[in-house]
């Protein structure tokens, strides 16, 4: 039978190492002062006959404020997350989300493009290319 108070105290110990690196790397991540991209967000891409849709989890960023190119069949986004301006001085109880200046490149199913679109939707910047068939 496991001690019960061995087992708090090893989930005590995990959970304020997993503190510590995050706090590591937010404070690299404001030190870098490098166009090098810190993280690359996660996306979906759906395909209908019409159009490919590019949902990229961005929240906080507005669309306007990340930047988009399609070149040789991959869509290529970039921008920067950063701390809301009431984060500055409050005292931050849990910073999950990735801050800095991202990156991702999305290789595009085979054919050609003739609009590109974007808006936010549900924290997900989406990006909305209209196939030309």
């Amino acid at each position: 039978m496991h001690d019960p108070a061995n087992w708090m105290l090893s989930e005590a110990i995990d959970t304020l190492a997993r503190a510590e690196r995050m706090h590591r790397q937010l404070f690299q991540l404001q030190r870098s002062h490098s166009r090098a991209p810190a993280w690359e967000p996660p996306l979906d891409m759906i395909e209908t006959d019409h159009e490919v849709l590019i949902l990229i989890a961005l929240p906080g960023v507005e669309p306007d404020q990340v930047e988009a190119i399609v070149r040789d069949g991959t869509l290529m986004v970039a921008g920067r997350r950063v701390l809301p301006p009431e984060l500055r001085t409050a005292r931050i109880h849990r910073l999950e989300l990735p801050q800095g200046q991202f990156e991702r490149h999305v290789p595009l199913p085979p054919g050609r493009y003739r609009a590109v679109h974007r808006f936010a939707r549900n924290g997900c910047v989406v990006f909305s290319l209209e196939k030309d068939v």
